[in-house]
């Protein structure tokens, strides 16, 4: 990877979180997660940067990577396709550790939530059709190794890079979600890090146990992907892809309907509006009001 650690060291210091194309050292804004963004440093154009300001101390960061390290080569174990990666840990402001994720980056043309509005009909179901086997590979796994390891994974549209080669990668494994003999092994309260303080308490009553259970049962992944569509404004590929889901796990669950998809998918936009909004509010109180950093960098509008 090129970049080193003082390089990384000298970005996170001089980095804006709330505009980072105008920090000293020139970088742009790829992408957004609810826990990182991810970044292009001008420096190292061959690099996907993965922001995660989350950790208090330097072995809360390791640990992070540790696990990360063990969910990234679970996946090649079950048979999916992960980008060339590492992990750094720099300095960052008032005593917190930055952990970044670096992985190779990908052409974004290629991305699949990209491709469904530039290829045809054709390629896009056959894209559908390996998302799901890729997603199948993961629920082998998990039945090969119950009881003791099982495998969480988000797989949402943006989470996909198919290449011209034909090759499938999986890209979203920043946040490593396993349960070793039934014991989730990501601490839960650092998916709280980049929600409002003075809401934790609620998210984590009402919503995180939601959140980081969807991503282990099948028939709530296949919902969020299809759902997807909804948000990137296909909403007439939906029955395709609920058919050639269907066709795939019916042996297994009962069917998904068109009902289910859009109650799940209005919402799951609810929710992450709220968040948003509030982690909007958080943010102004911090820099506004109080004159504090704030650490995360926020999306604008987001079409939904």
């Amino acid at each position: 990877m090129s970049i080193s650690v003082a390089q990384l060291q000298e970005f996170e210091r001089v980095l804006d979180p709330l505009d980072p194309p105008a920090s000293p050292i020139p970088c742009s804004i790829l992408g957004y997660g609810e826990i990182s963004t991810v970044l292009q440093i001008d420096s190292a154009p061959d690099l996907a940067a993965k922001r995660m300001p989350l950790f208090a101390s330097i072995q809360a960061a390791d640990k992070y990577a540790q696990d990360y390290a063990s969910y990234c080569n679970r996946l090649r174990s079950a048979g999916l396709n992960i980008p060339e990666d590492t992990t750094l840990s720099v300095q960052g402001h008032q005593g917190i550790t930055v952990l970044y994720i670096l992985q190779k980056k990908l052409p974004p043309h290629r991305f699949c939530h990209n491709l469904i509005h530039t290829e045809n009909s054709e390629f896009v179901a056959e894209m559908a059709h390996a998302i799901v086997a890729e997603l199948e590979k993961v629920w082998r796994f998990n039945s090969e190794n119950k009881p003791g390891l099982k495998l969480a994974i988000d797989g949402q549209l943006s989470n996909w890079v198919l290449l011209e080669s034909g090759e499938l990668l999986f890209i979203d494994t920043s946040t490593p979600l396993m349960l070793e003999n039934g014991v989730e092994i990501l601490d839960p309260e650092l998916l709280l890090q980049s929600a409002p303080s003075f809401m934790r308490w609620l998210i984590r009553w009402q919503f995180l146990k939601d959140v980081m259970n969807r991503y282990y049962d099948p028939r709530l992944v296949y919902t969020d992907l299809i759902a997807n569509l909804f948000k990137e404004q296909c909403s007439e590929m939906v029955p395709e892809w609920i058919n050639i889901i269907n066709a795939a796990i019916s042996e297994r669950m009962d069917a998904l309907d068109m009902k289910q998809i859009e109650s799940y998918y209005k919402e799951d936009k609810l929710i992450w509006q709220l968040f948003l909004g509030l982690r909007r509010l958080d943010r102004f109180i911090k820099t506004k009001i109080l004159g504090q950093r704030y650490e995360f960098v926020l999306p604008g509008n987001i079409k939904r």
